[in-house]
């Protein structure tokens, strides 16, 4: 018989304030603006605990330029 968790689902925005247990990162399409993937992996307290999901090892870092300059 096979077992099943109880999960959640949330965008990065909705993590923003959240401290989680265990959080785990799909970043198959990058993400939409600078810095997400910063709050994303900051929701969880040690490393051990967050699992990034990034098929070849990487994403893209969307960096708007005409805002930074």
């Amino acid at each position: 018989m096979p077992t099943y968790s109880l999960s959640f689902a949330m965008s990065i925005n909705k993590a923003q304030g959240q401290t989680l247990q265990v959080c785990s990162l799909n970043l198959e399409e990058p993400c939409f603006s600078h810095g997400q993937p910063y709050v994303a992996c900051s929701r969880v307290g040690t490393p051990n605990c967050l699992f990034v999901y990034a098929p070849n090892g990487q994403t893209k870092n969307i960096v708007y330029s005409n805002v930074l300059g």
